[in-house]
């Protein structure tokens, strides 16, 4: 059985480690100290979907206002999600109510010019500062058949614009995944018939034995361990992004 994995990351800016729960607010306090050209920028928080229960799996973002939703989902399939090309969707969280009453939420931002297409989906042509406001939740989906589901929180907003379009602050380090057979090194890849099962994550010496026992693993089923919630899905093998840390987690020696 697989230990209460970590949730923690690095800061950005002074290399530090911090809890999930603590990480933004210590990002703020260095963001709150620069001094770039006058605009807008957001701190913003993407996760699993609550409702898939708690992983480890967190990014911190500093997006600009200018940057549009397209560039946010190019952003969040190369370091999270590309595997086949598949589609994508951001929506309001307010379920029937596509627009969740948005007015009432911009205090500090100019009305919005908000596009919405079919089942609520947000149009990827508008921009961040269009849509974003502190406190807004959206919900974010890859993939309508083999889903994965994220939220993404605004956590803050402030009057300059970031470095980049999109810049990783912050991103939960390597999770500490072991075999589940062995238990005694790190598992290497994980059988994407068998994941939701007790055991399903083995290290390169016990994976050969899955095969044995385990004819789609052995056929097609084997997937790597990697950095992201969409771990053993459809033909995801790992990002684009940051891949130091899209890796199997390392033994301190």
């Amino acid at each position: 059985m697989q230990e209460k994995l970590k949730y923690e990351g690095k800061c950005l800016f002074c290399g530090k480690t911090f809890a999930k729960a603590g990480i933004n607010r210590h990002l703020i306090t260095h963001l709150n100290e620069k001094n770039n050209a006058e605009g807008i920028s957001f701190l913003i928080k993407v996760e699993t979907n609550p409702r898939w229960g708690k992983t480890p799996y967190f990014l911190s973002l500093w997006v600009d206002g200018e940057a549009t939703l397209k560039q946010l989902d190019r952003f969040l399939r190369d370091i999270w999600l590309e595997c086949c090309g598949h589609m994508s969707a951001f929506r309001y969280k307010a379920a029937g109510n596509p627009t969740m009453n948005f007015h009432s939420l911009l205090k500090s931002i100019a009305q919005p010019r908000v596009s919405t297409g079919e089942f609520g989906e947000i149009s990827l042509k508008n921009k961040a500062k269009d849509i974003f406001c502190p406190n807004l939740k959206l919900d974010y989906e890859y993939d309508f058949g083999s889903s994965t589901e994220l939220e993404i929180s605004v956590v803050d907003l402030f009057p300059y614009k970031a470095d980049q379009k999109i810049v990783l602050l912050s991103r939960n380090e390597t999770p500490e995944i072991m075999c589940d057979i062995c238990g005694k090194v790190p598992a290497t890849q994980i059988c994407s018939v068998c994941m939701y099962e007790e055991e399903s994550l083995f290290c390169d010496k016990c994976a050969k034995k899955h095969a044995k026992e385990c004819e789609d693993f052995a056929d097609y089923a084997s997937m790597p361990v990697v950095n992201s919630p969409r771990m053993g899905v459809c033909a995801y093998e790992g990002g684009s992004i940051d891949t130091e840390r899209d890796r199997v987690f390392v033994l301190k020696e």
